[in-house]
């Protein structure tokens, strides 16, 4: 049987997201699964994908707005993106996405399995259900329009799926996990993402297996007009459902103390000044970038491996590389690409059999929870306020252009 893993309120967003940040997140998005897979296996990432906060988590570390519901489509489409061309390494496969491209689904599949040489019947049945679910049994005021599937060679999958509720500017998501799953209408979700809504109709929750029997039964017996008179005559008599838990995403756009677990925050100051050193010598010998790629890299390191109560706060997983709307500051360049480039060359060594980088980040994620009970370190602002003043010397980036002409023109 699936299992929930919780819930999130998503804030609606507009706007893209600019090129020169949407090549990043593509390499930055499509390392961090390989160094997933190297350590854990395909499954293992699948599991993380229907994993809300992961997820949300995920997203930020690559520098999207943290807490918005464009996390779920910048995600996907960077993964779709930047995992397509090593698709036969990894034997991981990314179909759909928003609007149209969701529609897609099924001929992807279709094709991948022509390719691969496995029956895609089953994987397209399941993509159409899940959709129909979401859209029809779980009645909770949201309109899908994004669909993303994850496959794997040997048939597991993931779905990551979004509806929108424009009246209320908010966004739902909810997670599918093949692996877990025993019924499409008994608890199929891994979880669902969104706000509060008040009651909302979920016919495929377990506790309402008797409903579902019985639904068949009354319109069996007396036929969709008889249901409609019942239904007026039962009036406002209904039982509340009870609600799940709930992570809650706020609509402030800023990152505050209240988002962030500080001594975990602190923990990962302190690895890096004392595992970079050691592990990291020649990169802190980079001028300016150095101890900052560390701390980028300690973050990165908890999305690889993490236990799940680690990523109930997301916002602390943009103070890895800031955010595209310059919250909780500009994406600092200098430092991205240095991720990218220590990541990728941890990544390649790895598969030539030297794992010697990897189990550097390894390391440095250890440390850092082993010193998050005792480290002392900035508040939040201050930390900010420091990544702010900093930002023009690191490239720093945003939809509003280079933080260094931003500061000139303003000064002029």
């Amino acid at each position: 049987m699936a299992r929930r893993t919780g819930s999130a309120d998503l804030p609606l967003h507009g706007g893209r997201v600019p090129p020169w940040l949407a090549t990043r997140m593509s390499s930055l998005g499509a390392i961090i699964t390989q160094a997933i897979v190297h350590h854990y296996g395909r499954d293992e990432f699948l599991r993380r994908l229907s994993h809300p906060f992961w997820f949300q988590s995920f997203g930020a570390v690559m520098g999207m707005d943290w807490h918005s519901s464009g996390i779920t489509t910048s995600v996907i489409g960077a993964l779709k993106r930047g995992l397509k061309p090593m698709g036969h390494e990894l034997g991981i496969r990314v179909c759909g996405g928003r609007g149209q491209h969701s529609r897609k689904t099924p001929d992807e599949l279709r094709l991948i399995g022509e390719r691969i040489g496995f029956d895609s019947t089953p994987l397209i049945r399941a993509s159409r259900l899940v959709a129909k679910v979401d859209s029809a049994a779980v009645q909770d005021g949201f309109d899908l329009y994004l669909h993303g599937f994850f496959v794997t060679d040997d048939g597991r999958w993931t779905v990551v799926q979004q509806g929108m509720n424009g009246d209320k500017r908010q966004a739902r998501r909810y997670h599918w996990h093949s692996q877990q799953l025993a019924s499409f209408v008994d608890e199929p979700h891994s979880a669902i993402d969104g706000p509060v809504q008040g009651e909302i109709v979920n016919l495929t929750d377990h506790r309402a297996e008797r409903s579902r029997a019985a639904q068949l039964e009354l319109l069996s017996e007396i036929g969709p007009d008889g249901i409609v008179s019942e239904l007026a005559a039962i009036g406002d008599k209904q039982p509340a459902q009870a609600m799940l838990s709930h992570l809650v995403m706020p609509a402030h756009h800023d990152v505050r103390a209240s988002d962030v677990f500080s001594r975990r925050l602190h923990g990962t100051l302190a690895a890096a000044a004392e595992r970079g050193p050691v592990d990291f010598a020649e990169l802190l010998l980079t001028p300016g970038v150095g101890l900052r790629t560390v701390r980028s890299l300690a973050m990165v390191a908890e999305v690889v491996h993490g236990a799940p109560y680690r990523f109930t706060d997301p916002a602390r997983f943009s103070l890895a590389h800031g955010g595209k709307d310059r919250h909780p500051y500009p994406v600092p360049i200098k430092v991205y690409d240095e991720t990218i480039r220590m990541l990728k060359s941890a990544v390649q060594n790895a598969k030539l059999g030297r794992d010697e980088e990897m189990q550097a980040l390894k390391r440095l994620d250890d440390q850092a929870r082993k010193l998050e009970r005792s480290a002392k370190g900035p508040s939040l602002e201050a930390f900010i306020a420091g990544e702010r003043a900093a930002s023009p010397a690191l490239d720093g980036r945003s939809v509003f252009g280079w933080e260094a002409e931003l500061k000139a023109g303003k000064g002029n």
